[in-house]
């Protein structure tokens, strides 16, 4: 039986709900879903990739989908991690319009680079349409509490980077 693989790829500096939405309701479409955290995005990261690599997986240990799930640090094309992996498709996730029109450019480019990798949009859910890892961070290192958009380890992680008390 062939395994169907997608592909979350991103920067995940840090992962918040948002992500981990579109990372469960992709799981029931597929066997498995190797979260590609990704090196050289030519952003500033607040936590190294070691780092937002190991607070996926300790995420995802302790949940029921951790059998279905791999977390690997990758660079270069998505295109090419994808097929290295054995890939049908790369799962995105869409908060907003202007969101789409990036990653239906994005989309296309993949499929020119690798025809047999579909790609599969998911909406975000209505209640986290604003988060992003970037207001995450801004609210948290002005000392706002951001504890529940995301996983508990991340708040904590966020919290150590900005030297501030923790809410929970």
């Amino acid at each position: 039986m062939v395994q169907r693989i997608g592909i979350y790829a991103g920067t995940f500096d840090p992962i918040h709900n948002g992500h981990i939405s579109i990372i469960t309701r992709s799981l029931p479409l597929l066997d498995t879903l190797v979260i590609g955290v990704a090196n050289d995005t030519g952003k500033k990261t607040l936590f190294s990739l070691e780092e937002r690599v190991r607070l996926i997986r300790e995420y995802f240990q302790a949940t029921p989908h951790k059998n279905q799930i791999i977390v690997e640090p990758f660079e270069g094309l998505l295109a090419e991690f994808a097929q290295k992996k054995g890939a049908i498709a790369i799962v995105r996730g869409l908060r907003a319009i202007s969101d789409f029109d990036y990653e239906f450019q994005m989309a296309l480019m993949n499929r020119k680079l690798s025809p047999s990798i579909q790609t599969i949009f998911l909406m975000a859910d209505f209640h986290l349409m604003y988060v992003s890892s970037t207001n995450l961070k801004t609210v948290a290192s002005l000392g706002g509490n951001v504890a529940d958009l995301t996983p508990s380890n991340v708040w904590n992680a966020l919290c150590q980077k900005y030297q501030q008390k923790n809410y929970e």
